[in-house]
This record gives structure tokens, sequence and C-alpha cells, in this order.
């Protein structure tokens, strides 16, 4: 390994220990600049944000402490005690942390910023698991007020034994239809009509055309 590429991996290195301190303090539009073109004394600028006093003491802290915990040398800070633009001088790399009024008066961005540094921000931080939240489909089903419901539950979700009875009244509705339907009586006095004009009518002894035979009289005698 030669030492520019040495050298390289350590600036790569430092350049991420402060965007990880700066970031856990919430910093505001953090700003990474290659500033070895311009300057010898150092190889990169930073610009953060921060909204109050407070916050800008506490994110100066927070860089001290995660260059350090990476393995560099404790950095020299300045400005502390007003808190509205602190310095903290990490030897390679610069970081100015400001209040945005102070940001925006000065706007360094004009000074070093020829050259910005893409940076993935919070990519080497695991993120916090969160319970995963229930999708619609998780949910349980809730019955609507509809006109349904008001009729009762038993009609819009029937049991078991009501879905055995309406498929036993399907059968018997297809069975019905298939057997030839009974004679009612009057089908029956239709039917004995049918049969009585087929049948042939029975002879009388009596008709009205034949002579009736004449009695046998006995004279009386005198």
């Amino acid at each position: 390994m030669t030492t520019e590429t040495a050298a390289k991996k350590d600036i790569q290195k430092l350049q991420r220990a402060i965007v990880d301190g700066l970031e856990d303090v919430k910093a505001q539009d953090i700003q990474v600049f290659n500033t070895e073109h311009l300057s010898s004394l150092f190889e990169r600028v930073m610009i953060a944000s921060g909204t109050s006093n407070r916050q800008t003491k506490a994110l100066a802290a927070s860089v001290r402490d995660a260059v350090r915990d990476a393995g560099f040398a404790k950095p020299r800070m300045e400005g502390e005690e007003n808190g509205e633009w602190i310095i903290v001088d990490c030897g390679q790399a610069v970081v100015h942390i400001m209040q945005p009024n102070i940001r925006q008066y000065y706007h360094l961005e004009d000074l070093w910023g020829d050259k910005p540094v893409r940076l993935k921000f919070g990519s080497d931080k695991p993120a916090a698991k969160t319970p995963a939240k229930p999708t619609a489909e998780a949910k349980p089903a809730t019955l609507k007020r509809s006109s349904a419901a008001k009729k009762g539950v038993s009609e819009v979700f029937p049991s078991k034994a009501q879905e055995k009875k309406a498929a036993a009244k399907k059968a018997a509705a297809k069975t019905a239809a298939k057997t030839p339907a009974r004679k009612t009586g009057a089908g029956k006095s239709a039917g004995v009509a049918k049969v009585a004009a087929k049948a042939p009518a029975k002879k009388s002894s009596k008709t009205s055309g034949a002579k009736a035979p004449a009695k046998k009289t006995v004279a009386r005698k005198a």
C-alpha cells in the first residue's frame, strides 16, 4: 500500500467520523468540500448549522469525541464561549459549526466550495428497527352498519346449520322440477269425461222407432 493511498483512506475515515458526529446531534445542511488545491494546511472543509448556542456546542463536542474514537488526535476548538461560530480543527479537516444567520452572512461556501465531496449521510449507521404497522389485510374485518347488518349477523354470515338447510332446500327444488306433477281433482274429472266420450253408448230395449208387441186379448164369453 502506497503512502498516497493510505493518506486518502485516512482522510475518508476522518471525514466519515466528523459527519457521524454531526449527525448524532442533528446538524443541519452538512457540506463537505475538497480543499487540497486551495491550501496545503488541510484537505477538507466541512460546514454545518446548529439552531442555537446549545446545539452548536453539542455538535462541536460530538465531533471531537467521534474523531478521537476513530483513532485520530484530539481536535482543537475555538469559539465555544460564544457558540455562534465554533471551529473544530481536526488536522486534515476543519469543521465550521455556525448558526444560520452567521452562516448566511459569511457564506464560506463561496470561499471553499469549488469541489464539493458527495457523501452518503448516515449510510454506515444501522437503521433503528421500528415495529411494523399493521396493514389493511392484517386488521380484523369489521361489520359495517349497513342494511344487511341491521338484519343480524346470522343473516350476513350464516352458520353451518343454516348453510346445510339452504343446500337441502336447493336439492329438494331440483328433484321436484324433474318429477311430473300429480293430477288434481279437476284433472281426474277431465280424464273421465274424455273416456266417457270415447265409450259407445249402450243400446236401450226401447227405441223410438220400434213398435211394442200387441197384447193378446181374450174374448170374453157372453
